[in-house]
């Protein structure tokens, strides 16, 4: 799709009238960036990714600000399934993130905590 139709499109989604568009589909890579999706309360994941922030970038899209109402995430997964694996790499790949950087903010809340009793 031009750049051309893909703004027109989006603008036709994002508007209020009454025959607007209530679907919008699109693949990861097409909604992962610059996008702002507002108008959209609920997404469906429907094949997920190797890495986890690519599936959050496109539920960014539709949660953010100047969203009103509630976005509602859904995310299918086949059992016994490639994609049931690609799940548990996200979570292993997420529980590292989450321990590299949560590591860091205990330290820094330490060292902010002997700051206070040293009055620095």
């Amino acid at each position: 799709m031009s750049q051309k139709k893909r703004t027109q499109v989006i603008k036709e989604f994002q508007s209020s009238d009454a025959h607007s568009p209530t679907i919008m589909l699109l693949s990861l890579k097409a909604g992962g960036v610059g996008l702002n999706l507002t108008a959209a309360s609920h997404v469906f994941l429907m094949d997920p990714a190797w890495n986890p922030a690519t599936e959050e970038q496109c539920i960014d899209r539709c949660h953010r600000l100047g969203q009103k109402k509630n976005v509602v995430v859904t995310k299918f997964i086949v059992k016994d399934s490639v994609e049931e694996n690609m799940v548990k790499i996200q979570k292993k790949k997420q529980d590292l993130v989450e321990k590299a950087f949560g590591s860091a903010d205990k330290k820094n809340s330490r060292i902010d905590e002997i700051r206070a009793l040293m009055e620095l």
